[in-house]
Formats: structure tokens, C-alpha cells, sequence
């Protein structure tokens, strides 16, 4: 079963007085069940709207999306063709959990309370069921010691495990990373990266966006590369790393690597 699937997908953002952007130009990929893709590329590539619109942050112009072989967008010209009841799309993107650059977490709520929220008033889970959802996932992102924290009194390695265990809390099956680790210090990106290679070997179904090169080279099955909105090479990162195909990618990863 594909977890993820897009055909042809495009998007322009419009601005009044812009010219308009054309970001995504006919993205087509299928993501397996427990397939862990990377998707590397310059800023500016389109990686980070792609994962946007897969859970229907941002809507796309042209073509299909599919969560777990089921049709939810068939747009033409911004238009959805699809007739579903939004109840039970919204019931399928919640199969898929998002974890962004910035943690996002409400300040005024501990770490627990953060990670019960969405369970709570998303899922209509009871209170003493979701606390103890929290807890254990909490533990399973080493935060077992941080409950009753407040997200001011934690590091950033730790608000952004946080940031994983309320996403992990709302049990998807479909997990996006948008640069994770980009707004960590240096010495704080490898406890996240620990929490990720963990899920991945978990099973869970992943597709993250990262300038890790690292993380794809270990954890991926495929990456891919995107320029100027478009897929332009994808294969192991075996080949990737060491044969890429593309000029462009031999020219981003001798600018990274």
C-alpha cells in the first residue's frame, strides 16, 4: 500500500503586485508504507511547501494527492473535484503528523500538557487516557524527567522532542519533518536526530525535509533531490552521495558536504 502518493501536483503563490511563483512544477512520488525518504536541495526548491501540502496547510492549483491510497485532492485550477464530507477527510489527514522547523509549543502549558492537547480536543480522548499517552511517549523521546516542565525552562533539542511526542501522541501513521534540527545549536541537533532514527527503525513511515546529510545517508531508503520545484534525481543515498546523476546535485552536495 502507498502511504503517500501525488500526481502532477503544482502550486503558485500570488501576490498582488508580484509576479506569481510557480514553487511546485508536477511533483510525482509514492511513499511506501515504512519507507523513510530525505528530500535534500537548495533553499528556495519547494522541499518545505511540498510537505505543506500534503497536509493540506497550503492548498495546490493542479493534480492529485492520495493519503494512503485514498483520493483526497483531484484539483484543476485550484478547484477539488473530489466530493468527500470534510469530516472524513480532515479524519484522513489526521493520519499524518507534521513536525515544522520552529517547536511551536504553547508556553504557558508543561510538556505534558502540551503533548494531551491535541488527543484531548482533536481525538476526544479522555483526559486520564491521553495523560497517559503523554507520558509514554514523552518517555520514549528521553523526557521522562521533563513533564511538569515548561517549554521556556527546556533546551531546544528538548522543546523540539516535544514538538515530535504531540505529533506522536495523536498516533499517525505518515510522519513529515520540515528541517527539524535547523533551528537547534549544533550541539543539540543529535539528541532529535537520535528521537528520528528511532521511529525510523520503529517502522514508522517517514518523509523529511534536512540538510542532515548524515541522517539520509544512514536512515534514508531514497532521497530525493529538488531544484527550482521539480524532482530532479532520486535513488539510495548510496547513489545519490556517491554517484549522482544530475549536474545540479553534484553541485549542491559539493556545496554542503
Amino acid at each position: 500500500m502507498s502511504m503517500i502518493k501525488t500526481v502532477e501536483v503544482h502550486k503558485t503563490f500570488r501576490k498582488s503586485g508580484r509576479p506569481p511563483l510557480h514553487v511546485l512544477k508536477g511533483i510525482t512520488l509514492t511513499v511506501k508504507q515504512k519507507e523513510v525518504i530525505c528530500i535534500i536541495g537548495p533553499s528556495g526548491s519547494g522541499k518545505s511547501t511540498y510537505l505543506r501540502i500534503l497536509n493540506h496547510l497550503e492548498p495546490i492549483d493542479d493534480g492529485q494527492i492520495y493519503i494512503e491510497d485514498k483520493l483526497l485532492f483531484d484539483c484543476h485550477n485550484g478547484k477539488n473535484k473530489v466530493k468527500m464530507h470534510h469530516d472524513e477527510r480532515n479524519k484522513t489527514l489526521l493520519e499524518v503528523g507534521m513536525v515544522f522547523q520552529r517547536f511551536n509549543l504553547f508556553p504557558h502549558k508543561t510538556a505534558l500538557q502540551n503533548v494531551m492537547l491535541a488527543p484531548v480536543n482533536v481525538r476526544k480522548l479522555p483526559s486520564n487516557e491521553a495523560k497517559e499517552r503523554a507520558k509514554t511517549i514523552l518517555d520514549r523521546v528521553g523526557l521522562n524527567d521533563k513533564f511538569d516542565v515548561y517549554p521556556a525552562q527546556l533546551s531546544g533539542g528538548q522543546q523540539q522532542r516535544v514538538a515530535i511526542a504531540r505529533a506522536l501522541a495523536m498516533e499517525p501513521r505518515i510522519m513529515l519533518f520540515d528541517e527539524p534540527t535547523s533551528s537547534l545549536d549544533p550541539e543539540l541537533v543529535g539528541e532529535v536526530l537520535a528521537v528520528m532514527k528511532q521511529l525510523a527503525r520503529d517502522g514508522m513511515t517517514m518523509l523529511v525535509v534536512s540538510h542532515e546529510m548524515g541522517f539520509a545517508r544512514e536512515v534514508a531508503d531514497r532521497v530525493l533531490v529538488m531544484f527550482d520545484g521539480q524532482i530532479i534525481e532520486e535513488d539510495t543515498p548510496e547513489v545519490i552521495f556517491n554517484n549522482p546523476q544530475n549536474e545540479r546535485t553534484r553541485q549542491f552536495l559539493q556545496s554542503v558536504l
